[in-house]
């Protein structure tokens, strides 16, 4: 048994379970088609995550870096456990990504594009982990700056055509849909907006027979986003509580 394994609490097993069943309930009422439920793991211990994993969660999104990379080494038994990176990437840890992770869900640059493609070159995500498909080229997200907010990473609207294209181009990677973040707002649905205006620029985009997912929605929102059209949703403190403080130097 992994070294982790009794460091969650019956009671936190209970929590836990009760939880999951809860959010992937509330996306079974949202819709009847297949809607992937990604546990937002970070700041969370690997121990939580072994125990969602127990209770049939597959799908894990973190955003850093360093994290995702110890998560990884330390759970390396699950076959099946999946782990994408949903936060900023700086080039400089994109050897870690590829080494640890079955999508990038914020590529935002045509230089981040070609670090991803020439570090996955060769490389292949296993089969017991492809998220998406049997290809098994590494699958990335173009995170897309959906409301134009200059303190947010992404891809302005009017840049995706000519990254879309510059990716059919570039081995060792696939690009399987679009992810956005909007604006913070204390009212879940003034997000609905944004989620349709990224729905909108799939579709000019060459639709779902090119782009076929939308990773849109989280924790107070994803119930919006999945009326829009996401295919993921992003969902952390509903499934795993407060978060623990993020060590001072991570990526």
């Amino acid at each position: 048994m992994a070294p982790d394994a009794d460091a969650v609490t019956a009671e936190e097993r209970v929590a836990l379970a009760e939880r999951l069943r809860a959010i992937r309930e509330r996306i079974g009422a949202a819709t009847a088609r297949p809607v992937r439920l990604l546990a937002v793991s970070k700041g969370q211990p690997a121990s939580l995550v072994r125990a969602a994993y127990a209770l049939g969660q597959r799908d894990f999104g973190e955003n850093y870096v360093q994290e995702l990379a110890q998560k990884s080494d330390a759970l390396r038994d699950l076959p099946e456990l999946r782990f994408h990176l949903i936060g900023h990437l700086q080039r400089n840890k994109v050897k870690h990504v590829v080494e640890h992770a079955v999508a990038v869900h914020s590529v935002d640059s045509s230089a981040l594009l070609g670090e991803l493609g020439r570090r996955a070159v060769g490389r292949e995500v296993p089969a017991a982990r492809r998220a998406f498909g049997g290809d098994g080229r590494l699958p990335l997200l173009v995170e897309v700056s959906i409301a134009g907010e200059a303190q947010k990473s992404g891809l302005p609207p009017g840049e995706l055509g000519a990254l879309l294209a510059l990716a059919e181009h570039t081995e060792g990677v696939r690009v399987v849909g679009l992810m956005c973040v909007p604006p913070f707002s204390e009212d879940p649905r003034a997000s609905r907006p944004y989620f349709d205006a990224l729905a909108r620029l799939r579709e000019e985009h060459g639709g779902t027979a090119r782009l076929p997912e939308l990773s849109m929605g989280m924790t107070a929102d994803f119930e919006h986003a999945i009326a829009a059209g996401a295919t993921l949703v992003r969902v952390g403190t509903a499934i795993f509580g407060a978060r623990k403080p993020r060590p001072a130097k991570d990526g």
